[in-house]
């Protein structure tokens, strides 16, 4: 019988210009039925988060669920093609993910964030507490942008990071308007950070009922303890909900409820620009 030999293909050799890390969290546990080495390569790379940029070979295995040699040989392949990098023990995102990962990012986002930017300068100048945006990506808030300054409070909201959305007040005002069938996904699917998250179904039902009220949300120490804030939903031309704005503080100096004026003419704002440049698109 004929032996047939795989094809060899070499990485690419070309120097690449190093960018921050990108996430790639999938939220999802590798299927355990999968025994293909690119379902095991995926499993390594989506460790990788803007809270957890850098790990060793041990941590990135049992994050992956995988046996350690696995990932060491895996891991040597992706630092071969650029889409990891090592730097002494510890593995990172590479510069050739960040490229795709730059591929891959929605026009429309950052298009919102264009428009959105000087709104939340003038928040932060009203205010002079953390500023965020963000959009509702499956059950996670997906951070596009954040502001601060030299105050600015210790908090797991990170560009290009995610939290699960009943724990944020900007992820909740997003479910507010969400179709049915987001909302009962989150409700099914709840883990509370602190506790004074978010913990059950209909505790979950009365905090969206009251923003629908209101038009603002709140997170009330509900995603790190000592952190509050409170966030408005941001609407395109059709009235669907695309994204939503908050301020952050700790407790003992941001009182959310006396910037609920302000963080509400930030979201309308934005969302007049999100309309007029939805409109330029569609009359061109």
């Amino acid at each position: 019988m004929t032996t047939i030999s795989p094809t060899v293909v070499s990485p690419p050799t070309r120097s690449l210009h190093r960018t921050p890390a990108v996430q790639l969290v999938a939220d999802r546990p590798l299927d355990p039925d999968s025994s293909t080495s690119v379902a095991k390569a995926l499993a390594l790379l989506s460790c990788f988060t803007p809270n957890r940029p850098a790990m060793g070979v041990s941590e990135i295995a049992r994050q992956a669920q995988l046996p350690k040699s696995t990932a060491h040989r895996l891991l040597a392949v992706l630092v071969d093609w650029d889409m990891v990098t090592k730097r002494g023990t510890e593995y990172s995102p590479g510069p050739r993910l960040n490229e795709l990962g730059a591929l891959g990012s929605q026009p429309d986002n950052h298009e919102l964030r264009r428009v959105a930017l000087p709104h939340l300068l003038d928040l932060y100048e009203i205010t002079h507490e953390t500023v965020n945006l963000g959009i509702l990506t499956g059950q996670d808030v997906l951070y596009i942008d954040k502001i601060h300054g030299h105050n600015g409070v210790n908090s797991p909201a990170c560009v290009g990071g995610r939290l699960r959305a009943a724990n944020t007040a900007i992820g909740k005002a997003l479910l507010a308007f969400s179709d049915q069938k987001v909302i009962a996904r989150v409700s099914a699917n709840l883990r509370p950070a602190t506790s004074l998250s978010v913990s059950s179904a209909a505790q979950l039902d009365r905090d969206l009922a009251a923003i629908r009220r209101c038009g603002v949300a709140y997170d009330r120490q509900e995603s790190q303890p000592g952190l509050t804030c409170i966030a408005a939903p941001i609407r395109s031309w059709s009235g669907a909900i695309v994204a939503a704005v908050s301020i952050s503080g700790p407790v003992h100096r941001f009182r959310p409820a006396d910037a609920a004026p302000a963080v509400r003419t930030a979201a309308a704002g934005i969302a007049r620009h999100v309309q007029e440049a939805a409109w330029r698109r569609a009359t061109r």
